[in-house]
């Protein structure tokens, strides 16, 4: 399928980059060109910032009925084009159809939720000790965010953003990976098909030098927010806080642990952490990546996620029916390749896979290793791809000690059927979330990281808080009044 090319979307408008270049999206499955986006450059960049200044002042004034009445005709134009959008996430990404719905799905469920959450927020009343002046505090839209944007998930991750950016009154200038514009792309076509209020909504792709590092420097943004790497976050932050003070919300990547203790139910385990290491490809952040197995069921749990892996089907589209589509980039898999072959130097051995398929596309085979050494080195990188570290421990002190070993702090996953261990994990394990025999993620749920895997919240009514000012306004009471 092809896509032809895309567009800029700046201040209301469809348009070429000033200078005229393109970039070509490639699709993971089979490597071919699959769309061209318009490339932006320094003056798009600084077109977009000063349009997304002055969509904020006419946005934010603007009742918040209309204001909702606008995301709700967002909404109903994305879920009509529903279908070509899930094509062109499936060819950006390389994902198995099944995938792109979750996809779809969030980016409409995140403009509904929020466009609820915001109805419910009003001034909040502060008692005055003294009786003698009257307090209220009161919510405002920040301004214009800047939104940078993982590859993993094209939709959900702008979803996360666009929704309660646009409920709280804000602008939002959208950056896209270069590694799948191109859904976020259509989103400029079809805020442009709608006549949405200009420069509220904007959509840009170009290099770091002419997009990334203006945006950041720009005195204009209030808000610099991000889903990705912790060494991506490092570098906006530092590029962002060199001319004005920004308000930044970063959800890093992870390095989560997936505890299965010796009374867990196993075929939940097996089954769950095949389903988080396959699904995507691995490419999520929160997907575990190192398995801490009870030395009494290690060989049970390996073989049972050995027979799981050895079962998926890799492949793209709609023809191959794959269980599994390709990781997006190349690099992804030369960076995949190279943690299993750092791991296998590190004492790790091979249970399943460990290479890259003699065909077109980026596909990478799921990957068991056991590893022995609780303490190598490959343990604290994030893998983000289809390869599971298993790991034994004896106690549960031993397997909390391992799991906490580790810069990242976003998710985490315990298996056990003992309420005592569950709540030994929940109190003591050093992760923003603490998933316990299951998985759930919803618009209404917060997620968010802590120690090097972020601040600030996605998705529930918590993200509001990112895009609003708190004002009191305290006024004396004089003359009975």
């Amino acid at each position: 399928m092809k896509f032809g090319h895309k567009q800029l979307y700046i201040d209301g408008k469809l348009c070429d980059a000033a200078d005229g270049k393109t970039f070509d999206v490639i699709c993971p499955g089979d490597e071919s060109i699959v769309a061209t986006i318009a490339w932006a450059g320094r003056a798009d960049t600084e077109r977009a910032l000063v349009s997304a200044q002055k969509g904020f002042e006419n946005w934010s004034a603007l009742p918040q009925a209309t204001r909702l009445e606008w995301m709700d005709k967002l909404r109903t134009k994305i879920l009509e084009r529903r279908d070509h959008l899930r094509h062109a996430i499936s060819h950006e990404m390389g994902k198995v159809w099944a995938g792109t719905d979750e996809d779809l799905t969030s980016i409409t469920d995140s403009l509904k939720y929020y466009a609820d959450e915001i109805r419910k927020r009003g001034d909040v009343e502060i008692e005055d000790r003294e009786g003698t002046h009257k307090h209220r505090i009161v919510s405002q839209p920040l301004g214009v965010a800047v939104a940078f944007l993982a590859y993993n998930f094209p939709l959900l991750n702008l979803g996360f953003k666009l929704g309660p950016a646009l409920a709280a009154g804000c602008s939002i200038i959208i950056k896209p990976s270069e590694f799948s514009p191109l859904s976020a792309y259509i989103i400029g076509e079809l805020c442009h098909e709608i006549g949405f209020p200009a420069g509220v909504v904007t959509v840009l792709c170009g290099d770091v030098q002419e997009v990334g590092i203006p945006l950041c420097e720009s005195k204009i943004p209030r808000l610099i927010t991000m889903i990705g790497s912790t060494e991506t976050a490092q570098a906006l932050i530092r590029q962002s806080s060199a001319t004005s003070l920004k308000r930044f919300s970063m959800e890093c990547g992870g390095n989560a642990p997936f505890v299965v203790l010796e009374d867990a139910d196993l075929e939940a385990a097996i089954s769950l952490g095949a389903g988080l290491k396959t699904g995507n490809s691995g490419q999520i952040c929160v997907a575990p990546n190192r398995f801490l197995v009870h030395e009494s069921v290690i060989d049970e749990f390996t073989e049972g996620m050995r027979q799981k892996f050895a079962a998926t089907k890799l492949g793209f589209g709609e023809a191959e029916q794959p269980d599994m589509g390709p990781l997006t980039n190349r690099g992804s898999v030369d960076k995949v390749n190279g943690i299993v072959q750092q791991a296998r130097a590190q004492g790790a051995k091979l249970v399943f896979g460990g290479k890259a398929l003699d065909r077109a596309g980026y596909y990478y085979e799921p990957t068991i290793l056991r590893l022995d050494d609780a303490h190598a080195p490959v343990l604290q990188r994030e893998i983000f791809g289809p390869v599971a570290i298993i790991v034994p421990f004896a106690t549960r002190g031993e397997a909390l000690a391992i799991a906490n070993d580790t810069d990242g702090g976003l998710a985490s996953y315990v298996f056990t059927t003992n309420p005592d261990a569950m709540a030994f994990f929940a109190d003591k394990l050093e992760f923003g979330e603490v998933q316990i025999n299951g998985v759930k993620y919803d618009i209404y749920l917060p997620h968010g990281g802590i120690k090097n895997s972020g601040f600030g919240v996605d998705c529930s009514e918590l993200a509001l808080d990112d895009y609003l000012i708190r004002k009191r306004v305290s006024r004396a009471i004089s003359q009975g009044v």
